[in-house]
């Protein structure tokens, strides 16, 4: 008996993308949300512990001509509040308690580096232009997040570490380009709401940009393996 033709990899492969991301998604579900959750609470104390305590004269950062054409967006503050959810979205589709804890020291090198920086170069943007008084959650984020640790902006750096990982993980899976537009999207708009809503000038978002850019191509050079299915 003759045995069925195989079916093309273009076609195995748009019927096991889905089946791949569910796994992904559900393995270490409850270790991932706890892991991340800590890793934030861990990052945000040395973070506000720099940012309320300069022990070195704040530098102001100046404004650009490309600052000047950009206008206060208060609606772009979703996507600038969206970040929280974006970084975990990486870290959500790796399949090893190894890959995980690999991806989590880089993250962390990432973030010590910055708040490295901040330490020993503190930074702030100039003051707002508008009164942000009349905008829900502008009062909460000017009492949680205010407008120093500039540059680099950690904020872009860590959304740029997660897109360039989102990319590649989605490249594994052979997800469909949608995705990886969508993920291009998501990253662009948390970058440009950074700027937009006048948390970070746009010399804070391209150095964020770019050590963002340098931990995750460093992280792909020295964790070839990580995202892969062994033996895949």
């Amino acid at each position: 008996m003759n045995r069925p033709a195989p079916l093309p990899l273009t076609t195995r492969r748009s019927a096991g993308w889905r089946a791949d991301l569910v796994e992904r998604f559900w393995r270490y579900l409850g270790l991932k949300l706890v892991g991340i959750s800590a890793f934030m609470w861990l990052f945000f104390q040395g973070y506000f512990h720099t940012l309320r305590n300069p022990v070195y004269p704040v530098l102001e950062m100046p404004l650009t001509a490309l600052d000047a054409l950009i206008p206060f967006q208060p609606q772009a503050l979703v996507a600038y509040l969206s970040l929280w959810l974006y970084v975990g979205i990486a870290p959500g589709l790796l399949l090893t308690l190894r890959e995980l804890i690999v991806y989590g020291l880089w993250a962390a090198a990432l973030c010590l580096l910055g708040l490295a920086i901040f330490y020993f170069w503190p930074t702030a943007v100039p003051p707002r232009t508008v009164d942000v008084s009349g905008y829900p959650g502008f009062a909460m984020l000017q009492g949680v997040d205010a407008a120093g640790n500039a540059c680099p902006s950690l904020h872009v750096a860590t959304a740029m570490f997660t897109a360039l990982w989102v990319q590649r993980l989605m490249r594994i899976v052979h997800a469909p380009a949608a995705f990886r537009w969508a993920n291009g999207l998501w990253f662009a708009a948390i970058a440009w709401s950074t700027v937009a809503i006048q948390q970070h000038v746009v010399l804070d978002a391209l150095a964020g940009a770019a050590l963002g850019a340098a931990f995750a191509f460093a992280s792909f050079r020295w964790s070839a393996g990580v995202g892969h299915r062994q033996g895949g």
